[in-house]
């Protein structure tokens, strides 16, 4: 297997992030196990565990003011080519004056007080002795992706700074420093675990030995996370600890109750960068969405972010266009199972369960749609996971009594991979002959792809 290319750690972790505050916000305040116990199984049809509700009733994968602010972080840097505190407080203060509903009180104080971007936090903190929140650890992924590309010590200049924007605590800086590194880390493609004892020699001194305390491999979290800076990280670290792919991270995190959103937003940041974009399940990245009080209409979706990622990471800020191509199908392959092209399926009847393979540009209009993340080249290292994500969902989608439209831009190779998968999957067939049945019937299979190929061997052996 390749290794996986930094584009998908970079893009997973800020929509691993996003993710991880839509999908624990309904449980904010709410007791330990409160996820679990509603959904025991996965929920793959077309209702999931991106339930809404909550103290706030926000929509199915509505993000909350971690996501928000995150975002503002985000444009400053691409804006200002780096790090402006005065440009990144400005807009600080533009969405705080909206006064969104989940704003926290700390934040609220030092935003709304009319004091200079310089002093707020420092006046605030000097006048009440309070501002260890973790409410500026919950917006470090952006900050940590773009200085990831300068090394440790400019990211955790970096984090101290924003931190200070609104944390007159330097508590709350070191815990940003920390997980700005533990992200570095893993976006290099190494294992921020191991990474925990050199993150905090970038502590300072008099923090140290509290931060290694939370962060060490003995430490558990004790009752429902609160909002402090200190379990916020330590149960995000916990929970990386023990998961085994990006699902079982959130499930965890999620589960210990309290401070559901945002410990499950840390967590998906970190969780996103060691697993891939292709390892956040596609039924929770899909429906994740937003918008940021003050900041006009616009509706953040999963495209956005993803671009947005990119330009964190270097790459020019440029909404993606796939432009209009001849129109391909849907056409039934498999019972059940239609294929197209991307403008085959964008102007289907839009009863159709979508499953989408690429890049779309603007979202189509189908209540029930998939993305997937894969890319038709030899850098997809989780092609494995994604395609038993991807057959998963189709089961349930099928069992639910929907019709499934499978495609990719031009509805050959990805598509192939996927229709091919089902019948390696489902009907037991084998490569050999599921390739045969669906050329038969798809004209439009694309077999260039050798590593697609390789991942459905590996698929039909698993099925043996």
């Amino acid at each position: 297997m390749p290794s996986m290319h930094r584009s998908h750690r970079v893009a997973g972790a800020l929509v691993g992030s996003a993710v991880g505050d839509a999908l624990g916000a309904p449980f904010e305040f709410g007791p330990p196990g409160a996820f679990s116990a509603r959904f025991p199984v996965p929920a793959r049809g077309s209702a999931t565990e991106m339930c809404g509700g909550g103290p706030q009733g926000r929509e199915p994968g509505e993000f909350t003011d971690d996501t928000q602010m995150a975002l503002l972080v985000a444009e400053s840097l691409v804006a200002s080519d780096g790090l402006d505190e005065a440009d990144l407080f400005g807009r600080f203060v533009r969405w705080a004056s909206e006064s969104p509903p989940d704003m926290g009180r700390q934040t609220r104080a030092v935003l709304l007080s009319g004091r200079p971007w310089d002093v707020a936090a420092a006046e605030h903190f000097a006048a009440t002795g309070r501002a260890a929140g973790n409410g500026s650890l919950m917006r470090a992924t952006p900050s940590a992706i773009w200085f990831s590309r300068f090394g440790a010590e400019a990211s955790a200049d970096a984090a101290r700074r924003i931190s200070a924007l609104t944390h007159g605590d330097p508590a709350a800086g070191e815990g940003c420093v920390v997980f700005s590194e533990l992200l570095r880390v893993a976006l290099d493609g190494g294992d921020p675990l191991a990474a925990v004892p050199s993150a905090l020699e970038l502590v300072l001194p008099e923090h140290r030995s509290r931060w290694a305390e939370v962060l060490a491999p003995e430490w558990s979290p004790h009752g429902e996370v609160d909002g402090a800076v200190w379990p916020t990280l330590g149960a995000a670290v916990w929970a990386l600890r023990r998961g085994r792919d990006f699902a079982e991270v959130l499930r965890l995190a999620i589960d210990l109750g309290g401070d559901t959103d945002t410990v499950a937003c840390v967590a998906g940041g970190l969780a996103g960068a060691v697993f891939g974009m292709g390892g956040i399940p596609m039924r929770w990245s899909s429906a994740v969405h937003g918008r940021v009080p003050g900041f006009g209409d616009r509706r953040w979706g999963l495209a956005d972010l993803q671009e947005l990622a990119a330009a964190l990471d270097g790459k020019p800020l440029v909404k993606y266009s796939p432009g209009v191509i001849p129109r391909i199908g849907p056409a039934e392959v498999l019972p059940g199972i239609w294929a197209g092209n991307l403008d085959g399926a964008r102007y289907s009847e839009e009863d159709f369960a979508v499953i989408s393979l690429c890049r779309l540009g603007d979202p189509f209009p189908h209540e029930v749609h998939r993305m997937a993340y894969i890319a038709d080249d030899d850098w997809n290292a989780d092609v494995d996971t994604v395609l038993a994500d991807v057959l998963d969902d189709m089961a349930a989608l099928r069992a639910e009594g929907h019709r499934l439209l499978v495609h990719c831009h031009g509805g050959a190779s990805r598509t192939g991979l996927v229709l091919r998968g089902w019948l390696v999957r489902e009907k037991g067939m084998s490569v050999e002959g599921a390739t045969a049945h669906v050329a038969e019937r798809w004209p439009h299979l694309g077999l260039w792809n050798a590593s697609f190929t390789a991942a459905l061997e590996r698929l039909a052996a698993r099925v043996r």
